[in-house]
């Protein structure tokens, strides 16, 4: 059954004191359009993700976003105190020079404090944050793959809606190529008739009328105005889009191509018509062909 390359999912995970959440999104493109939200400091997962998302979706616009968390609180301010002390007896003597130069200066506050370089010493490198970094990736990447089977099974689930609304306008098409049919056969000795009437109409200045002439000449102009062929094409159209529907693999791109072929027939049906009734079902038929198209669009 085909797939919908419209669908949604979203997880949540967590993996120690790190939480995340997955979303996931998706709507229709000519191709495989992957756009990656992911935090930085975790190199290995781009790739890791691209990869998964590769291997199991051949077309469609994807985005892909990652928000991470943690639920440790944030450690304790460290404060280097001997260097606090130097600092704060540096600003006192400042303040004193300050004061017998008569210039006044503002108190200092904590915050102007701690901007000091050194009072705030630099983190340590935890030698263990690559390991971490490593089994983050794994947990991530191990959530990633449910994440894209529910995404798929959404995928799915669209499809099987579409799959429908594309069976019925097929059954739609059908009916329509009947009724021209039983329209054209119908209009057949009419238009036998009226052509042989315009023939002669063309030929009365003419003294004599080879008639075997004329009897080409009609044939001619029948086989102009014959739709039999065309009706026949879209009765065959009807049929492949009805299996295309029920191929397991990605048909987006046939389907498509096969609503443009069908789009074609309607209009040589149209102006070979010579006929209000028969060109009314033709239109009629390229409404209903535009309305699957638009449908079509969105499988995979």
């Amino acid at each position: 059954m085909i797939q919908s390359m419209t669908a949604f999912a979203s997880r949540s995970g967590a993996s120690g004191p790190q939480l995340w959440t997955w979303d996931m999104r998706g709507v229709n493109a000519r191709g495989l359009d992957l756009r990656l939200r992911l935090p930085d400091g975790l190199p290995a997962l781009d790739a890791a993700a691209r990869a998964a998302l590769t291997a199991r979706l051949s077309r469609g616009s994807i985005t892909l976003s990652l928000r991470l968390s943690r639920l440790d609180p944030a450690p304790a301010l460290a404060l280097d105190e001997a260097h606090l002390d130097r600092v704060l007896g540096a600003l006192g003597r400042i303040a004193a020079r300050a004061a017998a130069a008569g210039v006044p200066l503002g108190p200092p506050t904590a915050a102007d404090i701690l901007m000091v370089r050194g009072i705030v010493p630099a983190a340590s490198p935890d030698p263990a944050s690559d390991s971490a970094d490593d089994g983050l990736t794994a947990a991530l990447s191990a959530d990633l793959d449910t994440l894209i089977a529910d995404f798929i099974q959404m995928r799915r689930a669209e499809g099987a809606a579409l799959a429908d609304v594309i069976a019925q306008q097929l059954d739609r098409i059908e009916e329509l190529v009947a009724e021209a049919a039983a329209i054209a056969e119908a209009r057949r000795a009419d238009t036998r008739a009226a052509l042989r009437a315009a023939l002669r109409r063309v030929f009365e200045d003419v003294p004599e009328v080879d008639e075997a002439r004329l009897a080409q000449e009609v044939a001619i102009l029948a086989v102009r105005s014959d739709v039999t062929e065309e009706l026949d094409r879209l009765a065959a159209h009807v049929a492949a889009a009805r299996a295309l529907l029920h191929d397991p693999r990605p048909q987006g791109r046939k389907l498509d191509f096969l609503a443009q072929e069908f789009n074609r027939e309607a209009n040589t049906l149209c102006s070979k018509a010579q006929s209000a009734d028969l060109t009314r079902t033709g239109l009629d038929l390229k409404a209903v062909i535009d309305q699957m198209r638009e449908q079509i669009q969105n499988v995979e």
